[in-house]
C-alpha cells in the first residue's frame, strides 16, 4: 500500500501546481482526464464541468466527492496607474495572499505573472504599511510587465473578469509534511486518485457501486448540486480543519459529526468511526462551526441521500496550508475499508 500513498502524494502536488480557481478549472479537469486514462477508467464530464468516475461494484451506490476548484481572484478593475484591483473567489482574509505571486489568465488564453501587494507596501515610504486594513480597496496586483496606465494593461489583453490564480508553493519535506496552497481540497482529490489506482491494480472487490466525483464549484457553494441519480450515500472528502477546540491534527483522518449545515448522517458517520476504531487508525471526531461541504449542496438540490464528511487534517485552512503523509494514509485506509468486501 505504501507505493499508493506515495502515488497519492505525487498527484496531490501535481494538482496543487495546476491552477484551478473556482470557475476556471479546465486545466485541472484535463489533468484528471489524463490520469484516469492512464489508470484505465472511463469517466464522464458533466455539463457543469465536474468529472465522475465509476469504479465498479453493484447496488447501494455510494459517491465520494472531492473538489478541485480552489480559492483565487478575478480582475475587478484596471486602475489608471496600470495596477489591478481584485475581487475574491472564495472566502479568505486578504492578508493570506499579501505578497503572493500569481498569474492572470486572460480570455484569449494568455498568461501574465504578477504579485499581490497592499497599496502602501514600502516601510521606507508609508507609515501605515503595516497597519493599513487589508481589504479589497487597499490591495492590488502589480503586473510583471512594463505598464504605466490603464491603456498599457488593456493592450496586453487583460480585462475585467479575467481569472487570477495563486502560486501554490508546494513542498514535500523529508519528514513527511506537505506544504502548499490548495490542499483544500487537492489533498483529498489525490487520495481518491490513489484509491482508484489501488482498486484497479489489485482487483479489489467492492461491496457496492462506487463513484468518485471531482467537483468544480465547491468554494462558492454549489459544487455538489448535481450527482449520479442512483446514489444512496455521498461522502465528501475534504480537509479536516485544525485549530483550537478541535481534536484533528495533520496526522489524523477527521470524521466530522456536524458543521455549519448541521449534523451528518448518524448511521454513516457511526460506520466510519467504527471502521477507524477497527483498523486502529489515528482519527478524530470533530464539529466545525465555520464549514460547509459539497454533500450539503447535494442535499439542498433535493437528493434523498445519507451523507458524511471525512478528510485529512489540514493546518492553516485557506492560507498556506500543511498536512502530513500520515493524515493522507489514515484517510486512504478508512475509505478503502468502507467500500471493500
Amino acid at each position: 500500500m505504501e507505493k499508493y500513498i506515495d502515488y497519492s502524494i505525487d498527484k496531490i502536488i501535481e494538482l496543487c501546481k495546476t491552477p484551478s480557481p473556482t470557475g476556471f478549472t479546465k486545466k485541472a479537469i484535463k489533468k484528471l482526464e489524463k490520469i484516469f486514462k492512464e489508470i484505465g477508467y472511463e469517466y464522464n464530464i458533466t455539463n457543469k464541468g465536474s468529472l465522475i468516475v465509476d469504479l465498479g461494484g453493484e447496488g447501494n451506490a455510494v459517491a465520494f466527492a472531492a473538489h478541485i476548484d480552489t480559492l483565487g481572484a478575478m480582475v475587478r478593475s484596471i486602475k489608471d496607474n496600470g495596477r489591478i484591483r481584485l475581487t475574491r473567489l472564495g472566502g479568505f482574509p486578504l492578508n493570506f495572499v499579501e505578497t503572493e505571486n500569481c498569474i492572470i489568465h486572460t480570455r484569449d488564453l494568455k498568461e501574465y505573472s504578477g504579485t499581490i501587494q497592499v497599496i502602501h507596501p514600502a516601510v521606507h515610504v508609508y507609515s501605515d504599511a503595516g497597519s493599513m486594513k487589508r481589504e479589497e480597496q487597499n490591495m492590488e496586483l502589480i503586473i510583471d510587465e512594463k505598464v504605466f496606465n490603464k491603456e498599457d494593461v488593456q493592450k496586453l489583453g487583460i480585462q475585467t473578469g479575467d481569472f487570477v490564480s495563486f502560486d501554490s508553493r508546494s513542498v514535500y519535506t523529508e519528514s513527511g509534511f506537505i506544504k502548499s496552497r490548495h490542499l483544500d481540497d487537492k489533498a483529498s482529490a489525490g487520495i481518491l486518485i490513489g484509491i482508484a489506482k489501488y482498486i484497479k491494480e489489485n482487483n479489489i472487490k467492492l461491496n457496492r457501486k462506487v463513484y468518485i466525483i471531482f467537483t468544480t464549484y465547491e468554494e462558492v457553494g454549489h459544487g455538489g448540486s448535481f450527482v449520479p441519480a442512483d446514489i444512496k450515500e455521498m461522502i465528501s472528502v475534504d480537509m479536516g480543519a485544525v485549530g483550537e477546540d478541535l481534536e484533528t491534527n495533520e496526522f489524523k483522518v477527521s470524521i466530522c459529526s456536524k458543521d455549519s449545515g448541521g449534523p451528518y448522517d448518524y448511521e454513516v458517520t457511526t460506520d466510519l468511526i467504527n471502521i477507524a476504531k477497527k483498523l486502529d487508525l489515528n482519527y478524530a471526531i470533530d464539529v466545525y462551526p465555520y464549514y460547509g461541504s459539497d454533500v450539503e449542496a447535494t442535499l439542498r438540490a433535493g437528493y434523498d441521500i445519507k451523507h458524511a464528511l471525512i478528510g485529512p487534517g489540514v493546518f492553516a485552512s485557506h492560507g498556506y496550508e500543511r498536512t502530513h503523509k500520515e493524515g493522507i494514509e489514515n484517510t486512504f485506509k478508512l475509505i478503502l475499508d468502507y467500500i471493500s468486501k
